[in-house]
């Protein structure tokens, strides 16, 4: 009975049952099917796969250039760090001579040379406002710079150093009582 079915079938027209179109048709899929094979593996593949290599080169550039910038800046920042500790220890230790100097006189001079003592401890008291005033200034301005020379190494542009000092300022004002911490 099948095989009635199938004989009916190749009568009625459908070329692709009957047996004597069968050589053809396995010669035209080999040979469509080969050409595209040849079209693809020689002329489209080689480009993706060249497209491919190239975007992975870019990216691998590109996290290689990021690394060493952030590498920068990380030394920048301990750069500044290391400019406010150090002007912390200044003040400490201006503060601790100052006090130092002003018990070794208390100790020869209690009670005739009280004036003098208060005298010296107000020179002291000055020299670390002095101090105090002047370590943000310089603070500010190493910050000014080393934000400028970064901007400049990560984007290639020259920055208004206006721009970057009124954020320098403002993140001082708003960091005022970590930096006075004694």
């Amino acid at each position: 009975m099948f095989f009635s079915i199938a004989q009916s079938a190749e009568t009625e027209g459908m070329p692709q049952l009957n047996t004597e179109f069968w050589v053809s048709q396995i010669f035209w899929l080999i040979l469509t099917f080969g050409g595209l094979f040849i079209i693809l593996s020689k002329f489209i593949l080689p480009k993706i796969s060249s497209n491919l290599e190239i975007r992975k080169a870019q990216i691998l550039e590109n996290i290689e250039t990021a690394e060493k910038q952030k590498e920068a800046a990380e030394s920048k920042d301990n750069e500044y760090e290391k400019i406010i500790l150090n002007t912390k220890n200044e003040a400490k230790n201006y503060f601790t001579q100052a006090r130092e100097k002003i018990l070794k006189d208390i100790e020869k001079k209690r009670y005739s040379l009280e004036s003098e003592i208060n005298e010296e401890i107000k020179v002291a008291e000055n020299e670390i406002n002095n101090l105090k005033k002047s370590s943000p200034e310089k603070i500010n301005k190493i910050a000014i710079e080393a934000s400028a020379d970064l901007i400049k190494q990560i984007t290639g542009l020259e920055v208004n150093n206006s721009s970057i000092t009124a954020i320098v300022e403002d993140l001082s004002k708003k960091n005022k009582d970590k930096l006075y911490e004694i």
